[in-house]
């Protein structure tokens, strides 16, 4: 009797403990596509920034030096209350 009930129990606990890991598997494999898109979103944004700097530091080279003080004034003025 407890032969019959350990066989049909110990079967019910191999199927508990395949799903148990079939969930945990897919977690995990949730888990690494969320850090690459989140990485692949960084990279962008990181390139985004370079371009941003990369168009202001054209705009400084094509101004003189006094147009380039008046903007760096007028920037100053607009950050003063922060």
């Amino acid at each position: 009797m407890f032969k019959a009930l350990f066989s049909k129990l110990a079967g019910w606990l191999g199927l508990l403990g395949g799903l148990a890991l079939a969930a945990l598997a897919l977690l995990q494999v949730g888990r690494r596509q969320g850090r690459a898109q989140a990485e692949q979103k960084q990279t962008k944004a990181d390139m985004a920034a370079v371009e941003v700097g990369r168009d202001a530091a054209e705009t400084i080279e094509r101004l003189d030096d006094d147009a380039v003080r008046d903007l760096a004034r007028q920037r100053m003025r607009g950050t003063k209350g922060r």
